[in-house]
């Protein structure tokens, strides 16, 4: 039987002798991209800068965590301060760079 632009219906013979791709999950290829470091999560590491005397700028974490600014700020307004209860200090420098620091 022939299909409507004039080939044969069904398999060819090329695509019949073809081996079978091998399947990898999703999952296995991303857990290999991205294993964590020794280090901890990057919820740690900013909890860690956060908890220094002088605490940390936006760059400090940025270079820390690959994040970007607007999910550093983020982060600390929301799961730092709101969902943990921290308190957490801005200020900014005589450059204009803004600090951020646990209190207490």
């Amino acid at each position: 039987m022939k299909t409507k632009r004039g080939g044969k219906k069904g398999k060819t013979a090329k695509a019949a002798t073809k081996p079978a791709k091998k399947r990898t999950s999703g999952a296995a290829k991303r857990k290999s991209k991205f294993q964590r470091e020794a280090g901890g999560t990057k919820k740690e590491i900013v909890l860690e800068l956060l908890g220094r005397k002088d605490g940390a700028t936006i760059a400090d974490i940025a270079k820390a965590t690959q994040w970007q600014n607007h999910s550093i700020r983020g982060f600390i307004s929301g799961t730092v301060s709101k969902k943990m209860g921290v308190a957490v200090e801005s200020s900014k420098n005589d450059a204009g760079e803004r600090t951020y620091r646990i209190v207490g």
